[in-house]
Formats: C-alpha cells, structure tokens, sequence
C-alpha cells in the first residue's frame, strides 16, 4: 500500500525530502522520481542521485545523467564531492556530468583524476578536459598519449586537438604504433 502512495505522489512538490531518498533507494520508483529531480538543490538528494551511477540498470545511470545536467541549480560543490567517491562509476560519470555543464570551475578537481587508478576514470577525465578546453591541463593531458590503458590514450590525444595543443615527435611515434583506424582520425588534427 505504501509504494502505491509513492506512485500516486511522484510530483516532487508535493514530496517531502524523506519520501523523495526513499524512492531513489526504490528500484519500481526510482527511475519516475528521477525524471522529476532536475531542478532539486537539496545536497542529500543530489548525493543520492550521483550515488545511482553505480545503479546495474543502465536506464538508471541515464535518468541521473539527465536529472544532473539539466538542473540548473549551484550543484557544483556537490558533484565535485562525487569525483572523490569509491566507485569508479561514479566518479566517471560525475566527470562526464561536470563537462557537459560546462563547470570550468571543476578544471582543478578533473586533472586530479587524470592519475586515477581506473582506465575508465582516465579517459573521462581526459575526454572531460578537452570538452572544457582546460588548456591548463596540457601537462596531464600529453602524459595521457602514453597511458596504458587505449581509450585513455585516444581520449588525452583527441583532447590535445580541442586545445590546440602541439605533440612531440615521441608522441606522434607512439601513436603510430597503435595502429588503429581512430588514431588515424585522431592522428589528422596534428599533421
């Protein structure tokens, strides 16, 4: 009876916070109340929310994408929170969520995960900076070229290119050696 309740009351103004973090927490109402958040500034919600993109449902992960990047409101403080979580995931797509808002003032706090152990951290973070254009992070950004992990390496060297930024002839050799057809895209920005 009560998740019946829920489901009648999803309009969010009519929701106070507790039946709000309880219907993240509930996978049937989750995804309905997500679509609803996208203007919600309230930090436990908001955590909450970045705390999803560690959700299996990949529909999931989505809707909290969408719930984080169309809120307009100052959530920044609390998204650069989600770059220090434990998982990978989430500090992942909290990178990607922070470039597409075009939150220049999180530049500092991306370059700090261009040294994260997840290749899939890597590369958003690479990928992250060269979508904010943070030439302040050609230093990170040339280390990529050499990374060990391939999708962190083409995401540094496509970032190079939206900054505008020149490569070694060592980097150029090393990008050669992939040998992959997206280098070759990639490799006609520098020639």
């Amino acid at each position: 009876m009560r998740v019946k309740y829920y489901e009648d009351n999803l309009n969010q103004d009519r929701m106070n916070r507790e039946e709000i973090l309880e219907s993240l927490k509930n996978e049937k109402l989750r995804k309905s109340i997500l679509q609803t958040l996208t203007q919600n500034n309230d930090p436990e919600i908001i955590h909450e929310i970045i705390q999803l993109f560690d959700d299996e449902d990949i529909e999931i992960r989505g809707e909290a994408f969408s719930s984080l990047f169309l809120n307009r409101g100052n959530i920044l403080k609390d998204l650069v929170l989600g770059l220090r979580h434990d998982s990978k995931n989430v500090r992942a797509y909290t990178t990607l969520v922070l470039a597409n808002r075009n939150e220049k003032n999180a530049i500092e706090e991306i370059i700090k995960l261009t040294n994260d152990s997840s290749g899939l951290v890597r590369t958003c973070a690479y990928g992250a900076l060269g979508h904010l254009e943070a030439k302040q992070s050609a230093k990170e950004l040339h280390k990529g070229v050499f990374d060990s992990n391939l999708e962190a390496v083409k995401s540094a060297a496509y970032s190079l290119t939206r900054i505008k930024e020149k490569i070694s002839d060592k980097e150029l050799e090393e990008l050669h050696k992939l040998d992959k057809p997206e280098f070759d895209r990639i490799l006609k920005f520098f020639n």
